[in-house]
């Protein structure tokens, strides 16, 4: 006889979804089977004896855990962010699971231990999957979707059904060989003071060692373990070429430094020193190793690739500096739109929506923007040490605060407009004909136009422009369902449309912040930095102390990030409590006595995405920051 779960909440079953879930009600769903035969070996056998223990749904409970995790630590190698998520996912559903996130290598435990799965997860920065598989995951906790139509939903987004067009062609080779260019140029100019003349030979190394990593990849295996070597060469080659027979004039650094801006990685060195405050110091520390010796790697040999075109490489590497930070960026009215050109180049190369990215574009720019009139305001006082690190650290807290602090307010302003679109095409409410709420159907008939000239212009996704034309047809049934006098008695779609749905209630769904801020947090991180400190003990300057200062602005930079990014959350923390004190017991005394439990994402000081569970929660609610 089949045990059951030690404390079962099953809001992801058939009988859940059919009584609390007002479209399961009127749509009559088929009922999607995953295939477990597909899964690998030994997650099958763990499967198979957790179906025989329990019951089929807590095995596939398991499965989609785990492949949660899987995913999302692939698409943003964040081990507070995925063990929170899965901590509280599993105390849903009682699942009793529990797991080791490393920073390649992942354990996974079940029944105290009695099955142990290990996987190897690779970095490979990816915001929409990210974000997609914590909207699964969501949808699938909040009690709109089975397990098995979850499980299927991920498959079908690794397999790319759920993403645009044009995100399909900048997600991988060879689309990607447009924005590298792009974002080397940029960054050459914007970050480390080159000219037009550094941003042109940046974007010939980005072109060219993208054509390395585009062929290496197709290669495979092994062969993968030599990008970054031969990235560093070929662009430590093609730097010096040009310094060498075009009149000496460059600033090597800039051109260097912007083209390998991607390969640093200087995101997880961030991340492990947040780890570390947050008390996870085996994973921060061989995250900061790791980062660091991979930064190594690449600046030894791009010193190998000036060793062998130029004669003199120390004398070229000291003369150069005199043609760095020749620009005044202040000074110029390009500098906010050139920063823009290289933040959409950022959201490029971390595969954000395309459709999404005037979100990803304010959060970059109120960091960037922050982050360099606090560092003004600091040169430009006259009584302000030239040697001391007060702006570097006061510029980079209020930079990443303004960056969390904005992200989390187009959260909430997004998810409270998307609540009222998304409303009407799930039929989660008064439909728009039914309400005398004009600012509804204003705000339906805006989002839907936006949602047309996206696909339009070939940046959108045509289930969002389908599902506008599906939601006419159900609330034509659904009338016809409620007339006693039509003959209607079920509304039937077609698979092609039940997929339509799926889609549309998943999307529904709250966009994570974190994909929002991660790349605005990328934009502020020393990864840069990491790499002047390796320039100077591969070439020390002549004067010691200089390589004393790059240390200790590297570490006051690392760690004024991850305070202001800790500082931004209390600060969304305080404001959320003071809303909540004085609207939320009106709030409660209007809800509905209802019981379904829902999950909401909040942040806590240790810089990761938690996970509360409130068991009152209104069927519009969201997941806050």
């Amino acid at each position: 006889m089949a045990m059951e779960a030690k404390s079962p909440r099953r809001v992801c079953s058939h009988a859940h979804l059919e009584e609390n879930d007002g479209l399961r009600k009127t749509v009559s769903f088929n009922k999607r089977r995953f295939d477990p035969s597909k899964l690998p070996p030994d997650m099958l056998r763990v499967y198979k004896s957790l179906k025989e223990r329990f019951d089929e749904e807590y095995a596939l409970l398991f499965v989609f855990n785990m492949q949660t995790a899987m995913e999302m630590h692939r698409a943003w190698n964040m081990t507070l962010l995925t063990s929170k998520t899965l901590k509280k996912c599993s105390e849903m559903v009682g699942l009793t699971m529990t797991w080791e996130l490393g920073v390649i290598k992942l354990k996974f435990f079940m029944e105290d231990g009695d099955f142990e799965l290990q996987r190897k997860v690779p970095y490979d920065y990816d915001s929409e999957f990210q974000d997609m598989f914590m909207r699964i995951a969501s949808a699938l906790y909040n009690g709109h979707m089975t397990v098995h139509e979850a499980l299927l939903f991920q498959q079908e987004a690794k397999e790319g059904k759920h993403t645009a067009g044009t995100g399909l062609f900048i997600r991988d080779y060879p689309g990607r060989l447009i924005i590298l260019p792009a974002m080397s140029s940029t960054c050459a100019v914007i970050f480390f003071g080159g000219t037009h003349r550094e941003a042109g030979v940046a974007a010939i190394c980005g072109l060219v060692t993208g054509l390395i990593e585009y062929f290496l990849v197709r290669v495979g295996g092994e062969a993968t373990m030599l990008i970054d070597l031969a990235v560093g060469f070929i662009t430590g080659v093609i730097g010096s070429l040009f310094y060498h027979f075009d009149g000496q004039n460059y600033c090597m650094v800039s051109i260097f430094m912007g083209t390998l801006y991607w390969f640093f990685y200087g995101t997880a060195f961030v991340v492990g020193l947040v780890e570390i405050l947050a008390g996870e110091l085996e994973t921060g520390v061989t995250r900061f190793m790791a980062v660091s010796i991979k930064t190594f790697v690449l600046c030894v040999m791009c010193c190998c690739g000036i060793l062998v075109t130029l004669d003199n490489p120390a004398q070229v590497w000291a003369a150069q500096s005199t043609y760095c930070n020749t620009l005044d960026l202040g000074e110029y009215w390009w500098r906010i739109p050139l920063y823009l050109a290289c933040s959409v180049a950022v959201l490029g190369q971390y595969r954000f929506r395309l459709e999404q990215m005037w979100r990803g574009l304010l959060v970059q720019l109120a960091g960037y923007e922050a982050q360099f009139q606090v560092s003004r305001y600091f040169l430009n006082k006259a009584d302000h040490a030239a040697k001391d690190n007060l702006d570097v650290m006061a510029s980079n807290i209020c930079g990443a605060a303004a960056s969390v602090l904005t992200a989390c307010f187009l959260s909430a302003m997004m998810d409270k407009i998307n609540s009222i679109y998304y409303a009407q095409l799930l039929q989660r409410g008064a439909h728009r004909d039914e309400t005398d709420s004009k600012l509804d159907d204003v705000l339906y008939g805006c989002i839907s136009g936006v949602v047309k000239c996206f696909n339009c212009i070939g940046i959108g996704r045509k289930h969002d422009k389908h599902m506008v034309e599906l939601e006419k047809k159900i609330y034509q049934h659904s009338k016809e369902l409620k007339d006693p006098t039509h003959e209607r008695t079920e509304i039937k779609l077609d698979p092609e449309e039940e997929d339509l749905l799926l889609d549309t209630i998943v999307y529904a769904e709250s966009m994570n912040i974190w994909a929002m801020l991660m790349p605005a947090v990328y934009q502020l991180v020393p990864g840069s930095m990491i790499a002047r400190m390796w320039f100077e003990t591969i070439i020390p300057p002549a004067d010691s102390s200089q390589q004393d200062n790059t240390f200790a602005g590297l570490m006051v930079t690392s760690i004024s990030l991850a305070l202001g990014l800790i500082l931004g959350e209390a600060i969304v923390e305080i404001i959320s409590g003071i809303f909540q004190a004085i609207f939320g017991s009106r709030s409660k005394k209007d809800d509905p006595p209802e019981e379904e439990t829902k999950v909401k994402v909040s942040e806590p000081n240790d810089g990761a995405v938690a996970i509360a569970v409130d068991e009152k929660m209104s069927e519009d609610s969201t997941w806050p920051l």
